[in-house]
């Protein structure tokens, strides 16, 4: 059966392209180690975010475990709270994404279960992000709130969201080539919750992980990038939302493999990622919030 293809507005792939840049920044360690400064890319692969007038609240870095980055800004020209996680970048990073065994995640849902991994990040991550959230959005009660992320930080961006929401925040979720993050159960209590863009390219094999045989289904919908690497991604090239846990019309059902499917996103996401993998000491939340 043909599936009847679905187009976009321009407003929403204009936020797409938006929240892609602000997930590209969290790469960049400009971005993870200095709170209270503006966001930049080194890499000129934000100049959305760069032309906003953005302040970080919070910036973290080298967690004990996962050496979970990433930073909580604020962002006053499109009145945004954006929260937003590193793709992996690091020793530790890369053994958090073969962490596969499920784990409890009954703070986010009773009898939900969680990739191991990813929720270990998250739960490292939480206390200082949110503290910073509550900050900013008491400061600034109007602005809408955005978890964001590519590949790993789209994991991590998943739970932060969920978490966020079930404290009474709205707020919405954009990931790009995120990994699948755990149960039937977990994923589906996240869907119902609303407001998730999950946004993938043609034959990123990130998304297809962990296997579906092991238990993991994606968060929905899915919106598809159809166009090619390095090519300009354009409104008729993005299909969705696509429905469905298991969705065989868009990254899932391209049995291709394709790796440098998973860095283009809207441009190269992850080209500010600096070329390092040690493990790191352990590192603070640095942040006005959480030393």
């Amino acid at each position: 059966m043909k599936i009847e293809r679905r187009d976009i507005s321009q407003d929403l792939f204009d936020t797409f392209t938006l929240m892609e840049q602000y997930a590209a920044a969290a790469y960049c360690p400009d971005n993870n180690d200095s709170p209270d400064t503006k966001l930049t890319c080194a890499t000129e692969n934000c100049p959305l975010v760069q032309a906003a007038n953005t302040t970080t609240v919070s910036e973290f870095e080298n967690s004990l475990i996962t050496d979970v980055t990433g930073f909580v800004a604020t962002d006053s020209t499109n009145n945004l709270i954006v929260v937003s996680f590193r793709g992996s970048g690091s020793v530790r990073n890369y053994l958090t994404d073969l962490s596969f065994p499920l784990v409890d995640a009954s703070d986010i849902c009773a009898g939900c279960h969680a990739f191991g991994g990813f929720y270990t990040a998250w739960t490292e991550a939480r206390k200082g992000v949110l503290a910073a959230v509550e900050a900013a959005a008491d400061a600034n009660p109007s602005y809408k709130i955005v978890s964001v992320g590519h590949s790993l930080g789209g994991a991590v961006a998943v739970f932060a969201a969920a978490q966020l929401r079930n404290d009474g925040y709205d707020v919405e979720l954009y990931t790009f080539g995120q990994p699948r993050i755990g149960s039937s159960k977990i994923s589906s209590y996240i869907t119902d919750q609303g407001s998730n863009f999950r946004i993938t390219h043609k034959a990123d094999p990130v998304p297809k992980l962990p296997p579906v045989l092991l238990g993991f289904v994606h968060i929905s919908p899915e919106y598809y990038i159809t166009v090619g690497n390095d090519e300009a991604v354009t409104l008729d090239s993005v299909e969705g939302p696509l429905e469905g846990s298991v969705n065989w019309s868009g990254n899932t059902g391209n049995l291709k493999i394709d790796f440098d499917a998973h860095g283009w996103y809207f441009g190269n996401i992850s080209v500010c990622r600096p070329d390092v993998f040690e493990f790191k000491k352990r590192g603070v939340y640095r942040g006005r919030m959480v030393l």
